[in-house]
């Protein structure tokens, strides 16, 4: 099912920026839209995990640097039966995590400063047996393609915006106009379907599966109490709704109708089920 997410994806990417050429620059347009999508969709399977890496200035820790983290996720991945991931660090403190890589053998987690001070040591063992899970589950480089194209419909649709403030003149301004206008209206819609691609469920099963890795579910339902708590009060710094799904707690709160959106189900729903996966095992 991933993989036919993520061709959808991909194929969703490259007809974007096929439909942008032609607005633009009719068939001379849609024929270097193609290229450039081509292009895009290369960068976006190979490269995404690095892209995102980079844009929360995420660094590399071994066992020395981070012993704490690193240990942790070490252990949890012989739990699992998994290639020991790259560990990185974030260096924020509003707690968080995310896993990423285009396949178990090419995995990377990630962890907040925020996430090693704030969590003791049965937490962070769930909350890191939780991203194991998504390795296991294969669920990384569907959730880093999805981030690569959702930015770049966000960019295009800022780009749109631009286009009509600074249109020039005569009967193909209308039409630009409109085109424009009609872009910067479905991008954000778009961007949303993408996201709504990445299926809740997937957070219900990194749980259940993180509660398997760790062995304690109650420590992991705790976390994620305090990570939902903490992001309520203080977000992330450079998350945006292109990334958001990656983390195991939205790092934008949200209430009302921006709810309905979410690519995370409920935190409460979340920490009952974790509870009652507690309770069937006593």
């Amino acid at each position: 099912m991933n993989t036919v997410k993520t061709v959808f994806l991909m194929t969703m990417l490259m007809i974007l920026f096929l439909i942008v050429g032609y607005l633009l620059g009719g068939s001379t347009g849609m024929t270097i839209a193609l290229i450039f999508s081509i292009v895009m969709n290369f960068g976006a399977y190979w490269y995404s995990d690095k892209i995102i890496l980079s844009m929360y200035r995420a660094k590399e820790v071994t066992r020395e640097t981070a012993p704490k983290l690193y240990t942790a996720v070490e252990q949890l991945a012989r739990n699992a039966n998994l290639p020991m991931p790259k560990v990185y660090v974030i260096n924020d403190p509003t707690p968080n995590a995310f896993a990423t890589g285009r396949n178990p053998q090419k995995a990377a987690v990630a962890a907040t400063t925020g996430i090693l001070q704030g969590l003791n040591n049965e937490e962070l063992m769930g909350v890191m047996a939780h991203e194991l899970a998504h390795v296991k589950n294969r669920d990384m480089l569907i959730g880093t393609i999805a981030a690569t194209v959702v930015g770049t419909i966000t960019y295009i649709a800022h780009m749109a915006g631009w286009a009509m403030m600074f249109g020039r003149g005569g009967s193909s301004e209308d039409r630009g106009g409109i085109s424009s206008l009609v872009l910067l209206i479905l991008a954000p819609i778009a961007a949303t379907l993408l996201q709504l691609a990445i299926s809740r469920s997937r957070e219900y099963l990194a749980d259940e599966g993180g509660a398997q890795i760790s062995g304690n579910p109650l420590a992991l339902a705790s976390a994620l109490n305090k990570i939902s708590r903490a992001n309520q009060i203080k977000h992330l710094d450079h998350a945006g709704p292109a990334t958001a799904h990656m983390f195991i707690v939205n790092p934008l709160s949200g209430g009302g109708v921006m709810k309905l959106f979410s690519t995370h189900p409920p935190i409460e729903e979340r920490i009952r089920r974790l509870q009652g996966i507690a309770a069937g095992r006593r």
